[in-house]
């Protein structure tokens, strides 16, 4: 990749792996998640985890009920992907990694100021925070890059549909994550 990209890594936070909002396929993500994360660090891409982390006043909350609460261990990244130093960490209370967030600034600050061209999106769910943070990023002119099993949502079909909407509306690239790993190890060697 010559490109000056960022991994956005998306609410992989206990309570929606191990917690309430946790599904089988979720735990399927972390080996994946674990080589791409391990790989962009060793490249020197930047690693941007987006966390929900939701006071009693959140809208969400109306729909999911109370989940990765500002403050508690449900909204910690959980401790197969734990931030290391030099990694950056967004708190967002909306599906948006965008929305009312300091990701924008972080992009912008990354490689010597001249900010980030394309993000690779994982985390959770396909069809809702993915789903959401894609427009925003379409809308601000980001390259994106979705790795097809670097994301899930609760349903294969919910899964599936999202791609398609994301990939058909927001010209987004879908890959997999070996894919994605192996030109990243291309790129560190020229």
């Amino acid at each position: 990749m010559t490109r000056r990209c960022a991994i956005l890594v998306a609410d992989m936070l206990n309570d929606f792996v191990y917690g309430k909002l946790g599904s089988p396929s979720v735990k399927k993500l972390i080996p994946k998640l674990k080589s791409l994360i391990d790989s962009a660090r060793e490249c020197r891409i930047p690693v941007i985890f987006c966390n929900d982390s939701h006071s009693t006043s959140d809208r969400e909350l109306k729909i999911w009920g109370p989940h990765a609460m500002k403050g508690t261990e449900g909204a910690e990244v959980i401790k197969e992907l734990t931030p290391q130093y030099g990694d950056h960490v967004i708190l967002k209370n909306t599906y948006s990694a965008f929305h009312k967030t300091k990701l924008r600034k972080v992009l912008d600050s990354l490689y010597n100021g001249k900010g980030v061209e394309e993000i690779i999106l994982t985390g959770i769910y396909t069809d809702i925070c993915i789903k959401h943070t894609v427009y925003d990023a379409f809308l601000d002119g980001y390259d994106i890059i979705v790795p097809e099993n670097g994301v899930c949502s609760f349903t294969l079909q919910k899964h599936r549909d999202a791609l398609d909407y994301m990939k058909n509306n927001y010209s987004i690239k879908i890959e997999k994550i070996d894919d994605i790993i192996d030109e990243l190890n291309k790129s560190k060697k020229k």
